[in-house]
């Protein structure tokens, strides 16, 4: 069958979605371009937002001409949506075949031939452990490799249970999977021509201590595993999402700024730079221990750069906590920040609660936290003009094909010009000479 995955959400999605088109392609199932030339659709649904969400759920409804117009076609949905909510939309959405929980991907080509023999409806939402068959398999490139950038899964689920948070209740609270597994996937894509990984997790700097509290100074599996990889030959770098500030102990921060491999680049999600509204949020750290992280950090590492994640409206939010976070995201200098505005999430300790910010209000602050992100960052960029960074091209720049675009250690976004007759090819690195900036890219040229 030809098959198409829309994926909705994060990068473990992403890698799902990855995961399910190798188990696929395994069982000699191909990929399509498009879902009108499909015979399998499935789509890879998001719960953490109401927005994807909303998304997702408008997608179904559309399916459904295209299943009146191709009656033997079999569609299904997979992800933390069809975990939550699998059953009730089975039940309300005719035209769907399957749901396949966040625990059952490898079910997925089994569960496929089941329907080709007419078994009827499937719903799969058990839990099982992280180390599933199939969790390390790769989609390949239509030249049989595997690309220069590769996620990999090293744990799944989350055992904080931030208050607005639905995680753990779709995805699971926290299974890591055996270090020994990991190294060996990342061998293998080494050996394939992969040079950058994304190590994945809902609580990364977790790993290894599955549902215990964050450990002592001088303990960090994950910083262990970051040390095995970074020995690896061929891999050149090593990324990872998503942290809990509360795991950045002494021995990860030396890690991150020790290890040559792994990118001075973190994403570290704040939330909130109020302490009331962090213990309401059910986050075991304040502004100032998140500020002493950042602190630390810096110093092992003078230019390592900082994402995160910032959520504005939290019921009961005044205007002075909102200008906490304001004045801790100056004090950080974030290079890139996802803002959201709150919106309860059905089973979520939150939603209980009453969402008491307007929404007028939610807005204006997400607009005032991304106007000072904006000018922030155009100014740190415009102090780059006139350096030179190893980049890894990427690809052809989607504005310009005459152009490439790549990114430096720090997850700084370039386009570069290559030269004349020159054979630049996707996983190069390459010396560039910043010329120009904005706030969202680095222009520069060859050197």
């Amino acid at each position: 069958m030809r098959f198409y995955i829309k994926t909705y959400g994060c990068q473990m999605n992403e890698r799902d979605s990855d995961s399910a088109a190798a188990l696929l392609q395994s069982e000699g199932h191909v990929p399509a371009d498009s879902e009108e030339s499909a015979d399998l659709v499935i789509l890879n649904t998001c719960s953490v937002r109401d927005q994807a969400e909303r998304k997702a759920i408008g997608k179904l409804g559309i399916m459904k001409r295209l299943k009146k117009e191709k009656p033997d076609m079999i569609f299904g949905i997979m992800g933390c949506m069809a975990q939550s909510r699998g059953a009730e939309l089975l039940q309300a959405i005719p035209h769907l075949d399957f749901s396949l929980g966040t625990d059952q991907i490898h079910r997925l080509p089994e569960i496929v031939d089941s329907i080709l023999a007419r078994r009827g409806k499937i719903l799969a939402d058990e839990r099982t452990g992280a180390d599933t068959p199939g969790i390390d398999m790769h989609r390949a490139d239509p030249d049989g490799g595997h690309g220069f950038s590769a996620f990999v899964s090293i744990m799944r689920g989350c055992s904080r249970f931030c208050s607005y948070c639905i995680v753990p209740y779709t995805r699971g609270l926290e299974r890591s999977r055996d270090a020994a597994s990991v190294e060996a996937e990342v061998r293998a894509l080494a050996d394939r021509g992969v040079r950058e990984i994304m190590l994945l997790g809902q609580n990364v700097a977790a790993f290894g201590l599955d549902n215990r509290a964050p450990a002592q100074d001088d303990v960090s599996p994950f910083a262990d595993l970051l040390e095995r990889l970074n020995g690896i030959n061929g891999l050149k770098r090593i990324r990872f999402t998503s942290p809990h500030p509360a795991y950045f102990n002494k021995k990860l921060i030396e890690a991150v700024t020790g290890l040559d491999k792994v990118c001075k680049s973190v994403h570290l999600p704040l939330q909130s730079g109020s302490d009331r509204i962090l213990r309401k949020m059910n986050r075991p750290y304040t502004a100032q221990e998140y500020l002493e992280i950042v602190r630390a950090l810096r110093a092992g590492a003078p230019e390592i750069t900082f994402s995160t994640d910032v959520i504005v409206g939290f019921p009961t939010e005044t205007e002075e906590e909102f200008e906490q976070t304001r004045e801790v995201m100056a004090r950080t200098g974030f290079d890139n920040a996802y803002i959201f505005k709150y919106s309860p999430r059905k089973g979520t300790r939150s939603a209980q609660w009453e969402d008491d910010v307007p929404v007028e209000e939610k807005e204006r602050r997400n607009q005032v936290l991304l106007a000072d992100l904006e000018r922030d960052v155009r100014k740190r960029n415009a102090a780059l003009v006139g350096r030179t960074f190893e980049v890894l091209a990427e690809g052809p720049s989607k504005r310009n094909p005459d152009r490439w675009q790549g990114r430096t250690d720090t997850f700084k976004n370039v386009v570069f010009t290559p030269a004349p007759g020159s054979a630049v090819t996707p996983g190069d690195f390459l010396n560039v000479r910043i010329v120009r900036s904005t706030a969202m890219t680095l222009y520069g040229e060859l050197v």
